[in-house]
């Protein structure tokens, strides 16, 4: 039975084996060793965008790491993320930056052995942001004291600065770094970082007095002028507008960023103090960067013979002062050049184009010296008073190679440089590769790969390469031109297999190599370099006149920089193509001596946008960057290898025989395990302490197999787990509940108890109170009659009168007697006062009439109570006459009292004061009608009569026919 349910676990296994994970399709792998198709260019760039599409930044190939720059934050350099990756296995969790600066600093820690990490790639494909995600990570997860607190600030705060004066914005990168550094990090036993070195690289001088059309001179120049203070600006001689300075707006976006120049400022000037600068340094250090703006505004201008003057000194005055030279010194230094023979000296005029020429070359000295003094100074602040021995971990921040439509001198340098970076790579990698296999007893296959030493020689040979051929016609006496430069190359090396001019190449290579460029077969492809400024920027003369000027300076960082010492040298410097050759030698040195982590950083489009991937140009930078070459040698062999240990503990719950413990070693233990999955014997070799597999697809299907019985068992797991939880959790509610009970049944009787000794208390002294109820207030009486008092002015006030004929009122009990008769009269009177409120004028007129009759009536005369319940009318008359001069007056009685007699008509002479007086009586001015004509009257109740007004001779009032009254008035009198 047991047999039988092994077989179907097998079973189950092998199939699941035969499938992929659809996650694997989605985001494809994240080690590009574990590709089928590896030598499939297309296949690379396709998992590089699957895993680009779901915002997977990182690759692997091996050790190597391949970066994308997203273009914008992902959040996945947090302080947690630091945590996760710290001292875990590297390849137990996915591609990060942090895991190479976690492998290299455990590999450092525990083996004792020095290690550097090289970053290289486009300018903007995220070199310099990746080198700062390192340096965070090894500041944040390192041990520290607080006394080497100031080591590790001065190291991260040396970012800021160097990048402030060696980076600025290109076309490509608005914070390109445009200068080559190699930082140590140094350790001490215990792994705490105790100091520092760097040492920079080929810094782009010629940047200092010439920018392309949007791109912008270093960031220190537009970050004083934005951010320093006012008075600064104006001891420096400085207006806040950097269009007002030549070597600041030639590329036409001088003011492009300057909030950022301004808080960009703000941290560099912070970072100076921490890193160790004084006031006298940094008055030094701004007034050479304001010596060099004023410089690049200094005009020139020809005379008849032809001769450089400057007509406005202006600037001259400015320089001089800042630097602590003499004006006129430097005045005839920058339009005069002194030639020394055997025993005299000769001063010549210049043209305005070597004056020009000369201005520029002392700009760039200036300049480039002064970034070599800030690495110094930078380094003695790093520096570590303890001189024991100490291990380290070196950041090569290096520029990548670089392609454009004009190649000159920097790229030729700079790709050189890739060059031999390369080679190294190649040969540390083959040289790893072979060492591993050897010592775990696998037979080695040679790997044939591009050995690119053929073009590192052409390079560099002595007498021979083309370094050298530039530094011959760069001191050949006579006339050397960059034609004649590019002659010579023919001649010397025109036969090479990897070079080619415009004469050397056939038909149809003539048509892309111009007359002044010569092309280089690189291992990642052909570039064509213009010769035009090669002899130049390889001599970076300066003329001894100026030298002489810099040389007795005031200025301490100049006299640090410009050494008398120079001048007393007979002996020509080295070019700078020497220079580079020279320090590029003892980079290699520095790397040869110890172990290598590799970080190639590719940048996804030109436009700098989030989640666009451009295919053409990525194809561009895995050729240039050497990453097919890299992964044919990591492939060439096995793709996969790992110690025993690991393997066993990892995937030993695929089989019975290894789950959930293996007792024996684990070789035997990685041996049973595999045979029982079914690894063939071509798909694996065992070594002594590694199996190595050859094929991913083998790997694959044992981490499918592992995901399958991982959710198998975490289910069972669980399973047994949640059971656990839930009996432990269901005893400890039980024996919770049990108790809270028990509890809470005591805080109950507890509480009843008390409740029923209050309620005894209060009933018995209710009842006491009761019995003492008509005794005076004594404490016996007292709650009992506050409670009487309470419970018959609350039933009060349902019981108020409404209105002052209301005479209802509660019954008191017998010790409120008096308090009751209080409120009733106050109440009382609240009814009259707002009934009294409520009455009109004419009604309190009525009332007052009322009042007078109750005076001459009450008691004396029959009727008088049913008249009470009668409002008096405001007026029952009225009076009428008519316009005439007849004295006729009638008196109009109200309708309601006509059912005894009618109107009055009276005739008196004094006709006017009876009216007037009438209407004074009934104060009503309207109440006298005066009419024309006639007018009615009522002779008895529905009966009407009219009287007619008119003139005649005589009066006399007489009645007509028609039985009206006729009121005759004589006329006026004469």
């Amino acid at each position: 039975m047991g047999s039988k349910k092994e077989e179907v676990r097998r079973k189950h296994i092998r199939l699941h084996m035969e499938g992929a994970l659809t996650a694997r399709d989605k985001v494809g792998v994240q080690d590009f060793v574990l590709l089928d198709a590896y030598t499939s260019e297309s296949a690379f760039l396709e998992n590089l965008r699957k895993r680009f599409r779901e915002n997977l930044i990182y690759t692997y190939i091996g050790t190597l790491l391949v970066s994308v720059n997203p273009y914008q934050e992902l959040g996945i350099y947090t302080s947690s993320q630091m945590e996760l990756y710290q001292g875990v296995n590297f390849f137990e969790l996915p591609p990060h930056v942090y895991a190479i600066a976690d492998n290299a600093y455990r590999m450092m820690c525990s083996e004792l052995n020095n290690h550097f990490i090289l970053i290289s790639g486009e300018s903007g494909a995220g070199k310099t942001e990746a080198s700062k995600k390192i340096l965070q990570y090894l500041a944040v997860t390192c041990p520290m004291t607080e006394s080497l607190q100031i080591a590790r600030d001065r190291l991260l705060l040396s970012i800021p600065v160097l990048e402030a004066f060696g980076n600025a914005k290109t076309l490509r990168n608005d914070n390109s770094s445009r200068f080559g550094k190699y930082m140590d990090i140094q350790f001490d036993f215990q792994g705490v970082p105790v100091g520092g070195h760097i040492i920079s690289y080929l810094i782009e001088k010629s940047r200092v007095v010439y920018q392309n059309h949007g791109e912008r001179n270093f960031h220190i120049f537009y970050q004083l002028l934005a951010g320093g203070k006012s008075e600064r600006l104006a001891s420096l001689g400085l207006e806040r507008d950097p269009q007002l300075y030549k070597f600041l707006s030639q590329g036409h976006c001088a003011r492009e960023s300057p909030s950022n120049d301004r808080s960009d400022w703000e941290t560099v000037y912070s970072a100076f103090s921490v890193i160790g600068f004084t006031e006298a340094d940094l008055e030094n250090l701004f007034g050479i960067i304001a010596s060099v703006l004023h410089l690049g505004n200094i005009c020139f201008k020809g005379d008849k013979q032809g001769c450089a003057s400057i007509p406005d000194t202006h600037e001259i005055k400015w320089i001089a002062k800042l630097l602590g030279v003499c004006p006129a010194v430097l005045l005839e230094a920058l339009t005069h050049r002194k030639i020394e023979a055997k025993t005299e000296e000769v001063i010549c005029p210049l043209t305005v184009e070597l004056s020009v020429y000369a201005r520029d070359a002392m700009a760039k000295a200036v300049y480039g010296r002064t970034f070599t003094w800030l690495v110094n100074k930078i380094n003695s602040s790093l520096v570590n008073k303890d001189f024991t021995q100490k291990t380290v971990i070196g950041l090569l921040d290096i520029y990548g190679f670089e392609v454009f439509d004009k190649n000159g001198f920097e790229q030729f340098c700079i790709n050189y440089c890739n060059e031999k970076l390369q080679q190294l790579l190649i040969e540390r990698t083959l040289k790893a590769e072979q060492a591993e296999y050897e010592s775990e007893g696998i037979e080695w296959e040679p790997v044939q790969y591009f050995n690119n030493k053929i073009i590192c020689d052409l390079v560099e040979e002595r007498h021979r390469g083309i370094i050298s051929i530039l530094d011959e016609e760069c001191i050949r006496p006579g006339p050397a031109t960059d034609l004649s430069f590019l002659e010579k190359l023919e001649e010397k090396v025109g036969k090479h297999a990897h070079f080619q001019t415009r004469k050397l190449a056939g038909p149809k290579g003539r048509k892309r190599i111009g007359w002044l460029e010569f092309c280089l077969l690189h291992y990642a492809g052909e570039v064509t370099y213009c010769t035009k400024g090669f002899l130049e920027k390889n001599n970076d003369l300066l003329y001894r006149h100026l030298k002489e000027v810099l040389c007795s300076s005031k200025n301490s960082i100049l006299r640090e920089c410009f050494l008398v010492a120079e001048l007393e040298n007979r002996k020509r410097p080295p070019t700078v193509g020497t220079q580079f050759k020279n320090s590029l030698s003892s980079l290699l040195e520095i790397l040869i001596s110890k172990e290598p982590s590799y970080i190639r950083c590719i940048k996804p489009n030109e436009r700098k946008e989030p989640s666009k991937f451009d295919d053409f140009l990525i194809s561009h930078q895995i050729k240039y960057l050497g990453l097919m070459e890299h992964l044919r040698v990591r492939r060439a062999g096995f793709a996969y290898r790992r110690k025993y240990e690991h393997f066993l503990q990892r995937y030993k719950s695929l089989c019975p025989d290894t789950w959930p413990h293996w007792h024996g070693p684990p070789g035997e233990g990685v041996e049973r395990l595999i045979k029982y999955i079914g690894y063939q014997p071509q798909d694996y070799k065992l070594g002594k302490t590694k199996i190595f597999i050859r094929f991913p697809r083998t790997l694959f299907a044992t981490e499918d197999a592992f995901e399958f019985s991982k959710h198998q068992l975490v289910s069972r797991i669980q399973a047994t787990y949640k059971g656990c939880l839930g009996r432990r959790e269901y005893v400890r509610k039980r024996q919770a509940a049990t108790k809270l009970e028990a509890h809470w049944r005591g805080v109950l009787a507890r509480k009843e108890i008390k409740r029923r000794k209050w309620a005894v208390q209060i009933i018995r002294r209710f009842i006491k109170g009761f019995i003492n109820r008509d005794k005076p207030l004594c404490p016996d009486n007292e709650e009992f009659l506050l409670l009487v008092r309470k419970n018959y002015i609350l039933n009060l006030r349902y019981h108020v009168p409404k209105n002052v004929l209301d005479k209802s009122w509660l019954r008191p009990p017998g010790i409120l007697e008096n308090a009751s008769n209080l409120l009733r009269r106050m109440c009382t009177r609240n009814l009259v006062r707002k009934y009294c409120r409520g009455i009109s004028a004419e009604r309190k007129a009525m009332m007052q009439q009322k009042a007078v009759t109750s005076g001459l009536f009450r008691g004396k005369k029959e009727g008088y109570a049913e008249s009470l319940s009668q409002p008096f009318a405001s007026s029952r008359l009225g009076v009428s006459t008519s316009s005439l001069r007849d004295g006729i007056l009638v008196i109009h009685v109200s309708p309601a009292d006509k059912q005894q007699k009618g109107d009055t008509i009276l005739q008196c002479e004094h006709i006017f004061e009876v009216a007037t007086k009438l209407a004074m009586l009934i104060k009503r001015e309207h109440v006298v009608r005066v009419v024309q004509g006639s007018l009615q009257f009522c002779v008895s109740p529905g009966r009407e009569g009219t009287i007619v007004f008119e003139t005649g001779e005589e009066d006399q009032v007489y009645k007509d026919k028609n039985g009206q009254l006729r009121v005759v008035s004589a006329g006026k009198k004469t």
